[in-house]
Order: C-alpha cells, then sequence, then structure tokens
C-alpha cells in the first residue's frame, strides 16, 4: 500500500469519527471543536487530492474566521441544556427525514455514469511548478466568468435585503437624506443667543 493510500485512510478515518462526534456531542462548544477537526481532515484529503486552494479556503475562512464566530455567538447566548434538549426533540423527525433525502440524493448521484472511476479516473500527478490557484483561475476568469459574476450579485442583492429585513422594525433608527445635507443652510443649524451682562452679574 503506498504513502498516500495510508494518508487517505488515516484522514478519511478522522473526518468520519469527528463528524459523528460533533453530530451526537451535547455540548455546543465541544460540537463546535469536533466541527474544526472536521474541517482539518476535509482539507487534508483536498491536498491529497492536489486542490490547495481549496484547503486552504477551508482552514482559513471557516476554521479561522467563521468557526471563531461560531465559538462568540454560542457563548455570548448562554442558551439553557432544557431548552435545547426540547428544541432538539421538536425537530428530530424533520432533520431524519431530511438527512434521510440528502443521503438518497447523494447515492443516485455518486452512483451515476459520469462520476465512476473509470470514466472520470484518478487526478493526474503534476509537478512542482504546477500552480492550483493559477489553473482554477484560469477557469472561474475565462469559461465561468458570467456564472461567477452573477453569482457575485446574487451575494450582493442577498446582503442588502438580510440587512433590509433586520432594519425594516426599527423605529428609532437614524437615516441619511442626503438632499437635506446638500441644501442645508447655516440659519438652519445655528443659533444665536444673546446674554444679558445684569443677569449674569446678579447670578455670581
Amino acid at each position: 500500500m503506498e504513502f498516500t493510500s495510508i494518508l487517505f485512510y488515516v484522514f478519511s478515518f478522522f473526518f468520519v469519527v469527528s463528524s459523528f462526534v460533533m453530530i451526537t456531542s451535547r455540548n455546543t462548544a465541544k460540537a463546535a471543536l469536533w466541527l474544526i477537526l472536521t474541517f482539518f481532515s476535509a482539507a487534508s484529503l483536498w491536498l491529497l487530492l492536489e486542490a490547495e486552494f481549496l484547503a486552504i479556503t477551508l482552514i482559513l475562512i471557516y476554521v479561522g474566521a467563521v468557526m471563531v464566530l461560531f465559538m462568540f455567538v454560542i457563548k455570548m447566548l448562554d442558551t439553557e441544556q432544557s431548552t435545547l434538549r426540547a428544541q432538539f426533540t421538536r425537530y428530530l423527525p424533520l432533520g431524519i427525514f431530511v438527512s434521510i433525502v440528502v443521503i438518497v440524493q447523494m447515492a443516485l448521484v455518486l452512483n451515476a455514469g459520469p462520476f465512476d472511476l473509470e470514466v472520470v479516473g484518478m487526478p493526474e500527478k503534476h509537478g512542482s511548478s504546477y500552480s492550483n490557484i493559477t489553473a482554477i483561475a484560469e477557469q472561474l476568469y475565462t469559461i465561468y466568468v458570467y456564472p461567477f459574476e452573477l453569482a457575485a450579485i446574487l451575494l450582493l442583492i442577498a446582503i442588502i435585503a438580510a440587512i433590509t429585513l433586520v432594519h425594516r422594525n426599527q423605529i428609532n433608527s437614524k437615516k441619511q437624506i442626503i438632499s437635506e445635507q446638500i441644501n442645508v443652510q447655516a440659519k438652519d443649524r445655528m443659533k444665536f443667543a444673546t446674554i444679558n451682562k445684569d443677569k449674569v452679574k446678579e447670578s455670581k
């Protein structure tokens, strides 16, 4: 057995075990830590497939940013365990149904003809001068440039919609009116007050 095959089975073992422990863990903080180990195992598998860009992106974005945000949110919420158990029991049937549907769909896709190993084959080995990032950039910004730009526009619209939905019911929110700021005059912003010197002396 080759060394790369041994690494594949080792990383796959940690990936499956950490995923299972993450799902079954009752402590949210421990579940987040197990999820970090799952991400690292998946990134290691991508490195074996010479997908360095995806592996580095997974570690930097999800482990370095998203998981840190998850940890802060988990500690700030301080949700009671009884509430979590009640919600888990409530949504358990729906979760089982969705999981079965996803597993069936993945099995059908992976067993299809275009995804067989005889059709796809093993990835080709490249030399030390090969750059995975360059290969992805050439495909992304030439052949798939229009879908890439469309995805960016959809994400921008989703961000604007989310911000709008969050602030739509806030009465005390401050709004910036550009036309009023441009047409403002000194008399609208400044008020001159007259001070009586006699009253000032009497107060002293």
